[in-house]
């Protein structure tokens, strides 16, 4: 029976990183995947979401490079090569990664695996028709979305129909749920040219974020012609000849596509792989809760991404279901195990992007977060319109906004809607996580002409208690 160091079970992000780290290291490492490689993010998620992103985008840059002299005839959008070129992108990528591990020195095995064993170690797995033993078990399978117990919920698709299947492009459609995956297929699909209806049940999108970031996302959206119907809660959706009907508490909505995308709130992928036999403690939807360094109850056995839960670091898992924290984690564990380098994940600083158009990027924490942990804050706000639509005098605006405790000048929070938005938060991640302080801020000299130039050119507060209307405006 062949002996591992390390045996991961599942090949998306957390679990690809971990072992390609762990195995650099020296260790002897398998990988046990039955479907695609590269997860939810690859194969039904980011990746393809992005792709889509761009497309959306390149239609309205078309329409801006008009005010620049540009004489184009009216562009015509192919939906389904779109989406046929967008799936053969990701059937390379699924190449790249085996690939990867490949050179890696992984051993992959394209089969289900469980845990045979009753959590001593070595542990027992069984991979397809064969076992081996494994000193570690890595247990990176991720999650898949829930629907709610809402009558007629068969009609509606998920994200994973839109990410990953080709259709066609429907004429209306209506999205219910306005987390990250609501608002960026929401006004992907307005951008490709459909009628959209955003139906949420709260009066803002995005819960959780910082409050001015989800007002000015609401408005932007809107301002691009996404319908927007916050307060709503559907009671039942039917079929119809046309396609579908949600009815609901503020009447009915007819669509010929229901897009249902209220939060993912993944269900772990975690049935059937021996765990409860083994003793691996878990809550009732099959999340493995693990502590500060990923290891579950069972020692050997450590979980990370979409089905871990992090007691060990006091917040809830959902908040960073994000493949780059799955990425950290599992990088994390090869780290400690394999070269003696215990990492922690810097939860305070991981930054968040929506890709919506426009997009919206958030790093650190939002100004009621902070004032709920009791920081005495300086915030600072500036909205502007994008040099870029200048000549065409359009509505866009760009929104940002820094959250600063006045103890010690430390800046908490940057929040961003508005074009590149993620590109320029990632580099104020690393601000963040070194600690700048506001006077740091604003010694660095702005790149200008750029828009992120102003999150290092806002002077005076706008506020040390709520008070919108002193923003900074240009």
């Amino acid at each position: 029976m062949e002996r591992f160091d390390l045996f991961v079970i599942g090949g998306g992000s957390g679990g690809i990183a971990c072992a390609r780290r762990a195995a650099a290291y020296g260790a002897k490492v398998g990988l046990a995947e039955p479907g695609r490689l590269g997860g939810t993010c690859v194969i039904r998620g980011c990746v393809p979401k992005k792709l889509m992103h761009y497309a959306a985008h390149l239609g309205g840059a078309i329409e801006t490079g008009r005010a620049y002299g540009w004489r184009v005839a009216q562009p015509e959008l192919d939906f389904r090569a779109l989406l046929e070129a967008r799936n053969a992108e990701i059937r390379r990528l699924e190449g790249v990664y085996a690939r990867m591990l490949e050179e890696a020195g992984v051993t992959l095995y394209r089969a289900y695996a469980r845990l045979a064993s009753r959590g001593a170690r070595p542990h027992e797995v069984e991979v397809g028709a064969t076992r081996v033993l494994a000193d570690n078990l890595l247990i990176a399978v991720g999650g898949r979305p829930s629907m709610p117990e809402v009558p007629g919920i068969d009609h509606a698709v998920t994200s994973e129909f839109l990410l990953e299947e080709v259709y066609d492009r429907p004429e209306h459609l209506v999205v219910v749920g306005a987390g990250y995956i609501g608002l960026e297929l929401a006004s992907i699909v307005h951008g490709l040219g459909s009628r959209v209806t955003l139906v949420y049940r709260r009066e803002l999108p995005l819960r959780g974020f910082d409050e001015d970031l989800r007002v000015e996302l609401a408005e932007a959206l809107a301002r691009e012609g996404v319908t927007l119907r916050p307060g709503t809660r559907v009671a039942r959706i039917e079929k119809t000849a046309a396609g579908v009907r949600l009815e609901t508490d503020a009447g009915n909505i007819d669509a010929d596509m229901l897009l249902y995308a209220t939060g993912r709130e993944p269900i772990p992928n975690t049935a059937g792989l021996g765990l409860e036999e083994a003793g691996v403690r878990m809550d009732g939807s099959g999340t493995i809760y693990v502590n500060i360094a990923y290891e579950s109850n069972v020692p050997g056995i450590y979980a990370v991404g979409d089905c871990s839960d992090h007691a060990g670091h006091g917040f809830s898992a959902a908040q960073y279901d994000l493949t780059p924290v799955a990425i950290a984690e599992g990088r994390a564990v090869a780290e400690r195990l394999f070269h003696d380098h215990p990492q922690l994940v810097n939860y305070d600083t991981v930054p968040t992007a929506v890709f919506a158009i426009p997009q919206a990027a958030s790093v650190g924490y939002s100004e009621q977060q902070a004032r709920d942990l009791g920081h005495e804050l300086a915030v600072y706000r500036t909205r502007f319109r994008p040099m870029l639509h200048s000549l065409e005098g359009g509505p866009q605006r760009t929104f940002m906004k820094l959250v600063v405790d006045e103890s010690d000048d430390r800046v908490l929070g940057c929040h961003m809607v508005g074009e590149d938005a993620a590109e320029i938060i990632q580099g104020f991640a690393v601000a963040l996580t070194c600690g700048a302080t506001k006077e740091q801020f604003d010694a660095t000299v702005g790149l200008h002409p750029s828009a992120a130039e102003e999150f290092v050119t806002m002077y005076q507060p706008a506020s040390r208690s709520r008070n919108r209307a002193s923003e900074k405006r240009s």
